[in-house]
């Protein structure tokens, strides 16, 4: 590992006051307080950070190793006395699909919460003025691990319901003036939501197990909060599952319009080319340098041929209209 530098943010949260300061605050919290340690680590892997997760709590290695990576799958692990819980947050500058995620993993216990994560996030930065600030009341690390989760969820969320609305805007448009703009930017949202529903999914799997986990060991604090948590991503993820099959019904019919005008100027093109695939054929005969041909030396030679190429030609017009091919 690099001895890369990290950021060590410490509270600890007591009844009517948060005391704020730097690893000295670790021993004051194993003297025993009255309230709980918060512990935010953040940046890149580095000695630091493995050696705070090993040697002052006593975490599981399997954790310890899932929070220190920089890509791994959101996972749950429940222990009798603490769980681990590790998520894809948005980045603080994702607000559209076009976003970026972070993995932020979360340990918590009775008197205590660390989060880890590689970079900066302007909320957990707002919630700790607030919590200074007494702006906001928490009382134990597990309604921050709920309020982190719920952040996580909301915000998912927000950026499917803004997609509802340029979603419509789209339809209107394909229906009235389809263009290739349309189908790139319904393919780019296409791509996203698939990205953004395998997220969720794997989501969905951890909160239903923290749900179990604080049911089963009778975490009543934010039992409800933690349902209700579960089935919001379960609400997201079937919104996302259904905007990707909408947007898969404009894409099929924006290709369906298309094919459609193909046709149409195809059946002209093959309309013209029957009209005068005889006429050529006529000038054509009559362009063969023979001595002995009908109405060569005809002084209306000329005219009767133009008048029956004429005659050709409404014929064949007046048969396309009657089979509704022109």
């Amino acid at each position: 590992m690099k001895n890369s530098e990290i950021l060590l943010n410490l509270l600890i949260v007591s009844p009517g006051q948060v005391t704020t300061g730097g690893e000295e605050l670790l021993e004051q919290w194993k003297s025993g307080i009255d309230g709980f340690l918060w512990l935010d680590i953040e940046g890149p892997t580095s000695d630091k950070a493995a050696s705070l997760l090993n040697n002052q709590f006593d975490f599981d290695p399997a954790d310890v190793d899932a929070a220190l990576q920089d890509r791994h799958p959101p996972r749950f692990d429940g222990y009798d006395e603490q769980f681990f819980i590790l998520l894809k947050m948005l980045d603080s500058d994702s607000h559209s699909l076009d976003f970026s995620t972070q993995q932020m993993a979360v340990f918590v216990g009775e008197n205590y919460i660390v989060t880890r994560h590689t970079r900066e996030s302007n909320y957990l930065d707002a919630l700790r003025k607030r919590l200074m600030q007494a702006n906001v009341q928490i009382d134990t690390p597990y309604e921050l691990s709920a309020l982190l989760a719920n952040r996580m969820v909301t915000r998912y969320g927000n950026i499917l319901l803004e997609l509802e609305q340029r979603l419509d805007v789209l339809e209107d448009e394909l229906l009235e003036s389809p263009s290739d703009r349309i189908l790139q930017e319904l393919l780019g949202y296409n791509t996203a939501l698939r990205k953004m529903r395998r997220i969720m999914n794997y989501h969905l799997s951890v909160l239903n197990s923290l749900y179990r986990y604080v049911r089963k060991q009778g975490i009543t604090a934010i039992e409800s909060q933690c349902e209700q948590i579960s089935e919001e991503a379960e609400r997201f993820n079937s919104l996302a599952e259904l905007y990707q099959n909408v947007i898969t019904d404009l894409i099929e019919g924006y290709i369906s319009l298309n094919s459609h005008q193909l046709n149409q100027v195809m059946r002209v093109l093959t309309v013209v080319t029957v009209l005068f695939l005889p006429l050529g054929l006529l000038v054509g005969v009559y362009g063969m340098n023979f001595e002995n041909m009908p109405e060569l030396k005809s002084q209306n030679g000329y005219y009767f041929l133009l008048g029956f190429m004429g005659f050709i030609v409404s014929t064949l017009i007046f048969f396309f209209h009657r089979k509704r091919w022109l």
